[in-house]
């Protein structure tokens, strides 16, 4: 089975991307939704978490505070880093265990932090998504009802486009300038033509 890691920074159309895939008949595994399932359904995670950060990093109804979590590792990338090496692991896995039940000629990995995380080396092909800063502040400010010094804030969080840019094995440039679904049809003729 032929695996396609798609990642893009925040507002790059990332998921239009993986929407036109699905559109196609190819599964996406869409990385970031997964974990935010699994935090609230692996026990592994759970244990660690309470391990790391107390019991009341749950609510009684047993899924995470969410605004608690947010708040201790926004501004720790110590705490950040250690969230991740609890989560990253088992979502590796439950990829790895999607992969086996899906009956196509490719699937597709979407995931924000896909070079940062190492995931890339799990895949085949890795495509990066891109459009200009000023497009995609625009897209999450609308998205997401924030201003954009928290986009800006995020954005400084993640990989820049030059960094991702060495390792990813195609680029869309999502800039309304080149027509992205020409050059999706190509790449989906591509790995077909691979699997």
């Amino acid at each position: 089975m032929i695996k396609v890691g798609i990642t893009g920074g925040i507002g790059s159309g990332k998921s239009t991307v993986c929407q036109f895939f699905k559109t196609l008949g190819i599964p996406v595994f869409e990385a970031d939704v997964e974990a935010k399932n699994l935090i609230n359904s692996s026990e592994a995670i759970k244990n660690q978490l309470i391990a790391e950060f107390g019991s009341d990093i749950y609510l009684p109804n047993q899924r995470i505070d969410r605004k608690k979590l947010a708040g201790l590792i926004f501004n720790s990338p110590t705490l950040l880093d250690k969230v991740n090496r609890i989560i990253h692991p088992e979502v590796r896995e439950y990829f790895e265990k999607w992969v086996t039940l899906q009956k196509s000629p490719y699937v597709v990995h979407e995931a924000a932090i896909m070079f940062e995380s190492g995931f890339y080396k799990m895949m085949d092909y890795t495509i990066l998504v891109t459009a200009p800063e000023q497009d995609r502040i625009k897209r999450v400010m609308e998205r997401e009802n924030t201003t954009e010094e928290g986009v800006k804030a995020r954005m400084a969080k993640q990989w820049t486009d030059e960094q991702k840019a060495e390792l990813a094995g195609f680029i869309i440039k999502n800039d309304n300038k080149e027509l992205i679904i020409p050059q999706l049809i190509a790449l989906d003729k591509r790995f077909r033509s691979h699997g």
